[in-house]
């Protein structure tokens, strides 16, 4: 983990500031925030690819232990990631939005 990983407290699971949230959500691609969750979708070509989506989510939330909020309609995936103990978003939500981005560019699906 380096500095840029760790609030101004130095803290990884400590509650962020609004400017940092703002920061780090102009760096991950791709998601939103939704109040104290930053969230998004993704769309595949098949229910089955979803799926497999899905499982590869699930088995990197149980490796880094922080679980998203997850949601699947048919081809639909989307995932919510907010830090429930700090009752807001912290540096753990935008590191596993960031390993989700990763994940589903070398899946490729």
């Amino acid at each position: 983990m380096s500095p840029q990983d760790l609030n101004e407290g130095g803290d990884e699971v400590a509650k962020l500031s609004e400017e940092e949230i703002d920061e780090r959500l102009s760096e991950t691609e791709g998601w939103k925030r939704e109040g104290n969750f930053i969230k998004r979708t993704f769309q595949f070509p098949s229910f089955k690819e979803a799926i497999e989506f899905i499982n590869m989510v699930a088995a990197l939330a149980e490796q880094e232990d922080h679980h998203p909020d997850l949601y699947n309609v048919w081809r639909k995936v989307e995932l919510k990631f907010t830090t429930h103990d700090e009752g807001g978003l912290t540096q753990r939500d935008f590191r596993m939005a960031a390993k989700v981005n990763e994940l589903k560019h070398e899946w490729g699906a």
